[in-house]
């Protein structure tokens, strides 16, 4: 798969992870973590882009507290192109800010929006996805949407409603499909009803679009803060541009390209919206928790007795279905099921793989109790 000239992947990398706590931590944050080999996700995410573009096209979005170690892990990557929020403001101002920038440089740029700490199994299915992507949204006024096959009425991912093809110049399997709406984490009934439509996708939160089409969709859903990202990017390449970004960057309202674009554009109907949705096969995994980590290891390695466990002598007894992290220490696990415990130097999560999507409300607390030394 070649590089696009044209392409330039912008890699959104300022989540705390607060789920994957108290491994994840405001300056070592998931996607600085090597949970799924011995790359790092963010390493992973530029590897798998490096084959459609050079790393001078990278752009990576993030904050104070991680960009010392995300300049530390990616060389390559021209400093200037790792920003630092001043504060977060969610996707809409971080993809924004990235599309303006290039605008001035690049008139012709295609963006691609990604997490940067995303699963993916069939790297060759991902670039060519991608690749057929960047086709569609240089082609015109175009959005592309990602959509992940769902395996199951998942509460916790978005979905995308499907309409019709978008032409015939592919195979039924992976023709571009006209987008009509997008719905928000649904309850179970609805998530049940959405799989068994079969026109449904979960948005994988993976963009593609030109900066002409991102700049121009901003200035019409989101004026405001589109005239301050513009302010911010006139000064790129000054010395002004650094104070310019932290003066004008906190008055950009705080809200997701999900809100701010997509569902005002999917409003002006399946047609008029010009928004496509790309199927896609890849083996995809956004590793939201621990139990997400642990059926993904197991998917991966089948160990015995679903049993995931990282540290340097085990014991087993009738255990089944755990996940241990706690390297370095000889661990015993007896007559335990469906359990999760993570060690560090200075604190230990003991939950259940049922309960792991409420790590995050420790991590609240411990920002309400002001234990910044945990967090």
């Amino acid at each position: 798969m070649g590089k696009n000239s044209n392409f330039y992947p912008v890699i959104l990398a300022g989540g705390r992870g607060t789920r994957f706590w108290p491994l994840s931590r405001r300056k070592h944050a998931k996607q600085l973590l090597a949970l799924d080999g011995k790359q790092t996700m963010i390493q992973q995410t530029v590897a798998r882009l490096t084959p459609l573009a050079g790393a001078r096209r990278f752009w990576v979005v993030t904050n104070e507290d991680s960009r010392p170690a995300i300049l530390k892990q990616l060389p390559a990557l021209p400093k200037s192109q790792v920003l630092a929020e001043p504060v977060g403001r969610n996707s809409a101002p971080a993809i924004g800010l990235a599309a303006f920038l290039l605008l001035r440089e690049h008139p012709d740029a295609v963006i691609g929006m990604f997490p940067s700490d995303h699963v993916i199994a069939d790297k060759q299915a991902y670039a060519a996805t991608i690749a057929r992507g960047v086709e569609i949204a240089a082609a015109g006024e175009n959005i592309v949407v990602l959509g992940i096959r769902p395996t199951r009425p998942e509460t916790g991912y978005g979905y995308i409603e499907a309409g019709g093809a978008a032409g015939n110049s592919q195979p039924a399997a992976t023709a571009a499909l006209r987008v009509r709406r997008f719905t928000e984490k649904p309850d179970v009934e609805k998530a049940a009803a959405f799989v068994a439509a079969g026109n449904y996708f979960w948005n994988s939160g993976m963009f593609l679009w030109s900066a002409h089409t991102l700049g121009n969709a901003l200035r019409e859903h989101l004026p405001k803060t589109a005239a301050v990202l513009e302010e911010i990017a006139a000064a790129w390449g000054r010395r002004a541009f650094a104070r310019s970004f932290r003066r004008l960057y906190p008055k950009c309202e705080n809200i997701s390209i999900d809100y701010a674009v997509l569902e005002p554009r999917s409003a002006k109907g399946e047609h008029a919206g010009n928004i496509f949705c790309l199927p896609a096969d890849f083996g995809w995994n956004d590793l939201g928790s621990w139990t997400a980590l642990h059926e993904h290891r197991t998917a991966k390695s089948n160990p015995a007795n679903g049993n995931v466990i990282w540290s340097s002598e085990i014991f087993v007894l009738n255990a089944h279905g755990n996940y241990v992290h706690a390297p370095g220490k000889f661990v015993a696990t007896v007559g335990v099921k469906d359990i999760v415990v993570v060690e560090t130097e200075d604190a230990l999560l003991i939950t259940t793989r049922q309960h792991a999507q409420d790590v995050g409300k420790v991590v609240k607390h411990l920002d309400e109790k002001k234990m910044h030394r945990l967090t």
